[in-house]
């Protein structure tokens, strides 16, 4: 294991230096990296890490996910609260329906194996997209409109209501009838996701504020770990609630983080934030060069032109989607656009549940797969890119 994750360090780090000299961003060369050393090409990385790997990008996302949180104004998000609600959902539904009208017509397969597709396909991917948002929040670009809040809130619950509509077409797939119980439960987790993680953050943030009254200073590195330790505990609690409850476990860590930052001072929470970040530096390599080891490249190879033009025809109804739930607002069309750029990746839950309908037995399980690992390799660098090198542009620096 100590050999793998030298590797995924030392290999992924120069990999990701190079393409940022070639003006590429980073994750590319660590995606790169991870399909290279990963099991389907070189198989260099040990059984024992690959066997923990949905763990460990958990773990990096958590991190990330904690920053974004320390880094979120509320004040700033109600200004764009009903565009963010509707991201949450209105573009992945629009991608859902894009795939179920023309999967069956260019790729030969039926409706319900379209709409397993299309909720494979639908999630956009916070791993890719939270830091550089996170980013432009930091550099303040965009925020005088409170985009970079608005695109972070979206995507954070995006990925629910994806898995879920997968879970219930899946079942549909394998001959089983919908649950109009699944549906309710995308809200309800939601909601429990959020509350559940204030009251957690209120509860951490008395602690720290009663230790420092009592003059028990907790030093910043220990609540780095404490807050870390409870943001594992209430993604373990959502695997605990499966079947009884649903509750987002990683809302819950973005809510929590909101919190303690709202209530803390701003001292606080700026070097708690630049703590994160420093940890994001080593979790990042591990997230996407892991991510790189579950791209099965063979399946790239009988994908096609057909996968490829599949996923361009629903990337332009996600777009329309995106437009959708900017209507009515003071966005511009370069910052709408942006939004389209910064809606466009996908990796983590294509690399998470892409395999799960081959998994399954279903007949267009390899076929998914296919156009998942497809759709991680052209989007996810596309989609990089497009917000690395176009948000100068597209966007407004807030003067302050």
């Amino acid at each position: 294991m100590l050999t793998s994750l030298s590797l995924i360090f030392l290999v992924g780090l120069a990999m990701g230096a190079i393409c940022q000299r070639l003006r590429l961003p980073r994750i590319i060369g660590m995606l790169v990296t991870g399909i290279v050393l990963g099991p389907y090409a070189l198989d260099f990385l040990d059984p024992s890490i690959l066997s923990i790997s949905a763990e460990l990008r958990k773990m990096a996302l958590i991190i990330i996910l904690l920053k974004a949180g320390l880094s979120l104004d509320l004040k700033d998000l109600k200004k764009v609260g009903r565009s963010a609600i509707l991201l949450s959902f209105v573009p992945a539904t629009c991608e859902i329906i894009g795939y179920v009208l023309f999967a069956p017509l260019i790729l030969k397969i039926g409706r319900i194996e379209a709409a397993v597709m299309g909720a494979v396909l639908a999630a956009v991917s916070p791993a890719v997209v939270v830091p550089r948002i996170v980013s432009l929040m930091e550099k303040k670009y965009g925020t005088e409109k409170a985009i970079p809040q608005m695109i972070m809130a979206g995507a954070s619950c995006d990925d629910i209501f994806v898995i879920v509509l997968f879970t219930t077409f899946l079942g549909m797939a394998q001959g089983n009838s919908a649950n109009i119980m699944d549906f309710v439960n995308i809200p309800i987790s939601i909601i429990l996701g959020i509350i559940l993680g204030a009251i957690v953050g209120y509860i951490l943030y008395l602690f720290f504020e009663t230790s420092y009254a009592h003059k028990h200073c907790v030093r910043n590195s220990m609540k780095v770990i404490i807050v870390l330790g409870v943001s594992f505990l209430l993604v373990a609690i959502e695997g605990w609630l499966e079947g009884k409850v649903s509750v987002s476990g990683l809302l819950a860590v973005v809510s929590m983080a909101c919190v303690i930052k709202m209530k803390s001072t701003s001292f606080v929470s700026k070097r708690l934030s630049e703590k994160f970040g420093k940890l994001w530096l080593a979790a990042e390599v591990i997230l996407f060069v892991l991510v790189g080891a579950a791209v099965d490249i063979r399946y790239t190879l009988s994908a096609g032109i057909a996968a490829v033009l599949m996923i361009f025809t629903a990337l332009i109804f996600r777009a329309c989607g995106v437009m959708i739930c900017t209507i009515k607002t003071e966005l511009t069309w370069q910052e709408r656009l942006f939004c389209v750029i910064a809606y466009l990746p996908k990796a983590t839950v294509q690399a998470a549940i892409g395999s799960v309908p081959l998994a399954a037995g279903l007949l267009c399980g390899k076929m998914i797969l296919s156009v998942a690992v497809l759709a991680i390799i052209i989007t996810a660098p596309i989609g990089a890119f497009g917000i690395d090198n176009t948000y100068k542009k597209l966007l407004v620096k807030e003067e302050k």
